[in-house]
């Protein structure tokens, strides 16, 4: 099969050009637009993208011979799922790649944000060895209310639990199973955001979850609260956080992603307060996690070939 892969890093190359042994393959470094897709990927059977390119109907329409679009990562907003299934095109991700790296980076936002990592070490630098002004919180006997409890989420739970905070968590599909292993408490999002300390998000960006955290929900928050986002930056708007810590709602932000990621700039708002900290979406970036995350895509295109296609989101 043609199989066209794009932002795939140098340290991955071999991998990919290995697992593709007997195939035809094409591999790009870069994000490619929609007019660069078109023109350097109509041939592909299979086309596998990462979280920055976007497979649109337009690049669909452009690709007749497509059978198969597999993205290297658990979220899948970046394609047009509905356009692919209106055409028989089967659209895959990697959906366990990351459940203990991602929920692993949440906490490393949570204890850097509430200990005041950050800033503290910049003091150091400055050459200023002192704690004053660097008072921090436990996590222990705090509420976490985690959104989402699929692999991440779930992961994130017992993270939790192992630093002794009181877990409640909210999704629209309950994890019983995990509940009861774990223990933990569904309860509903008002409430959710009324109890919580900290609040850690591992939802799918959907149409259902766009700006879930937004003026509204904020108001509804415990003042101090602490917001950890590792998942999507549309599920959070960002003019109501600008607006929850300018109220002193907000007692802190760790993001790992952020609406509109490609523009990013030392000019954001969001960069402009001491306590809140922006990673630069290096959740999944582990050596482990992109092994996996590889080794699923060509498991993807193999069980599809074989008739089977395992992994389809649409």
């Amino acid at each position: 099969m043609r199989m066209y892969f794009t932002e795939v890093e140098e340290a991955d190359r071999g991998t990919v050009e290995r697992l593709a042994e007997g195939h035809e393959v094409k591999i790009f470094p870069d994000i490619l637009n929609e007019d660069q897709l078109i023109e350097m990927c109509s041939e592909a059977e299979v086309l596998s993208p990462f979280i920055y390119t976007n497979i649109t109907r337009k690049v669909i329409d452009a690709t007749p011979d497509l059978k198969l679009i597999t993205t290297r990562s658990t979220g899948f907003d970046h394609i047009d799922i509905a356009y692919a299934r209106e055409k028989g095109i089967p659209v895959c991700n990697v959906p366990a790649y990351g459940m203990n790296t991602v929920a692993e980076q949440a906490f490393a936002l949570l204890l850097s944000v509430i200990r005041h990592v950050p800033p503290s070490f910049d003091s150091v630098k400055a050459g200023k060895f002192s704690y004053e002004g660097y008072r921090g919180k436990d996590l222990r006997g705090r509420t976490l209310g985690v959104l989402g409890t699929g692999r991440i989420g779930v992961h994130a739970i017992m993270i939790g639990k192992g630093f002794g905070m009181d877990t409640i968590a909210y999704d629209i599909y309950h994890n019983e199973k995990a509940r009861d292993e774990i223990g933990f408490d569904y309860v509903e999002l008002d409430e959710l955001f009324e109890r919580s300390d900290a609040i850690t998000i591992h939802l799918p960006l959907l149409d259902s979850t766009k700006h879930m955290i937004n003026r509204d929900s904020i108001a509804q928050m415990k003042p101090g609260v602490i917001i950890v986002n590792t998942a999507r930056g549309g599920i959070v708007d960002t003019d109501s956080l600008v607006h929850g810590l300018e109220a002193g709602i907000i007692g802190g932000l760790g993001l790992d992603v952020v609406e509109d990621e490609l523009s990013m700039s030392s000019e954001h708002p969001l960069l402009q307060y001491d306590n809140v900290i922006i990673t630069p979406h290096t959740a999944f970036y582990t050596d482990e996690a992109m092994t996996r995350i590889i080794q699923t895509t060509f498991d993807n295109i193999g069980a599809f070939t074989g008739g089977d296609p395992s992994n389809v989101v649409n």
